[in-house]
């Protein structure tokens, strides 16, 4: 099984809820960009009607990566 298996939605299962891209979703969870107090709304809703917590394993790895291409640039 691996990070995305674990039975939980995820945060493409939240886009497709309330009708918006992964990047909206990423924003409103990260409270960053200019969405709209309606959209924040109905990803929030989608957010807790699926149950949806971020995957901090996940997290840290998209970090680390971030980290390894950044280290790569110099």
């Amino acid at each position: 099984m691996n990070l995305y298996e674990s039975g939980s939605a995820t945060i493409d299962d939240v886009a497709k809820r309330a009708g918006v891209s992964i990047a909206t979703v990423s924003y409103v969870i990260n409270n960053k960009g200019s969405i709209s107090r309606e959209t924040r709304q109905r990803v929030r809703l989608a957010i807790a009607d699926l149950g949806y917590k971020p995957n901090l394993e996940a997290r840290s790895l998209a970090s680390l990566r971030g980290q390894m291409l950044n280290r790569g640039r110099q």
